[in-house]
């Protein structure tokens, strides 16, 4: 018996059969998409590590060169150079289409301060100061670079392993199944036809029989009455 009920009909094997081609045509084209993703996915993560060991390096810059303005300015002076910002950004986000899966990409506005990153003036500051907030203003971008690389490998990654197992579920279940249904219904229908060509057989052979019993009988009465007369004639 196969894994699943099926009525073993000419009608059923019709329908399981189209259902076969549909998910063999599905599998296949499922593992293209699954190929194409672990492409995709692999571009990815090797930009998120580039991106990852440039934003870091910048990291450090930056907060190489703010414990050097901390150690030349007091707390107080550092505060205050900091405390109102020169520039304000704005960020916009939009979606890409990467093989059916909707990835954000993210651009980034600054209005004010063209000119220099440094919300502040030069007379009561430290150069250290300067190279901190410039540093920390390069390494922006690359860092919405790569919040944008991280969620999109995070996107791909729940993509392909959704795929992943809907390619498993095709190719270790459903295909097999429908398989062996097919296979239970055909063995079904050529075991009832045998069924029926043994019948028919079977009643051709009686209605032979009784055609020759009948041809049998008629003939012996044919005899019987032919070899009766010249029997009463001779007594």
């Amino acid at each position: 018996m196969p894994a699943i009920n099926v009525n073993p009909t000419r009608m059923e094997l019709t329908r399981l059969k189209g259902r076969l081609r549909t998910a063999t045509r599905g599998h296949k084209l499922l593992k293209d998409k699954r190929d194409e993703l672990m492409k995709q996915f692999m571009d990815v993560v090797r930009e998120n590590r580039a991106l990852r060991k440039k934003v870091e390096e910048g990291l450090l810059r930056a907060n190489a060169a703010f414990a050097e303005a901390s150690a030349v300015m007091s707390p107080q002076m550092l505060e205050q150079a900091l405390m109102y910002p020169k520039e304000s950004v704005s960020l916009d986000m939009t979606f890409q289409n990467v093989m059916s899966v909707n990835v954000p990409v993210y651009d980034f506005h600054t209005r004010g301060g063209q000119e220099s990153a440094c919300p502040y003036g030069f007379a009561a500051t430290s150069g250290e100061l300067d190279d901190a907030v410039q540093a920390l203003s390069d390494v922006f971008q690359d860092m919405l670079k790569l919040a944008q690389a991280e969620k999109t490998s995070q996107l791909l990654a729940q993509e392909i392993e959704k795929t992943r197992r809907r390619v498993n579920a095709l190719e270790y279940v459903k295909i097999p199944q429908m398989e062996e249904a097919i296979k239970y219904i055909t063995m079904k229908l050529d075991e009832n036809e045998r069924s029926s060509t043994i019948r028919l057989m079977k009643v051709k052979s009686m209605i032979l029989n009784d055609a020759i019993r009948e041809r049998r009988e008629e003939d012996l009465e044919a005899v019987e009455a032919f070899g009766g007369g010249p029997k009463e004639e001779n007594s």
